[in-house]
């Protein structure tokens, strides 16, 4: 049995940056489209990027192990390989990080690398990894 898929929903403000974003810098697969809104494969999850230029951007941030982190965010739980693949892909990209690449509590429960940045629109992206899976829901 898989495990169950998500599925999210945000504002953009122009589909072709969300386009190029996701679909080119992130490689998700583009799924079905309109001139409203288009559906991406991230990494098995279904977003939906609606356009809707008044929503965008993150506006709140909490602090978090000494960081202040976007409180509205989306993301997936990487493999430590496949993180740091992205991340180096990021890096090269020119990708402003609002969290650099980092390990987060380290050496307490739930010991995760991780890192932050924005879309075009001003939406927070997190992607993150756990040496030990174990750690996910660790308190």
């Amino acid at each position: 049995m898989t495990r169950p898929r998500f599925h999210l929903a945000f504002p953009v403000r122009d589909l072709a940056e969300a386009r190029a974003f996701y679909g080119e810098l992130l490689g998700c697969p583009e799924g079905r489209s309109s001139p409203d809104w288009i559906d991406f494969d991230f990494h098995g999850h279904q977003i939906v990027a609606h356009l809707a230029p008044d929503e965008v951007g993150h506006r709140q941030t909490s602090a978090v192990d000494g960081e202040q982190v976007p409180v509205r965010h989306f993301g997936v739980i990487l493999t430590l390989e496949a993180w740091q693949a992205l991340a180096d892909r990021l890096e090269a990209a020119g990708t402003q990080f609002i969290i650099p690449p980092q390990v987060r509590f380290k050496g307490l429960p739930g010991e995760q690398a991780t890192l932050f940045f924005l879309d075009p629109s001003g939406n927070a992206l997190e992607f993150k990894a756990f040496a030990d899976d174990a750690m996910v829901f660790a308190k």
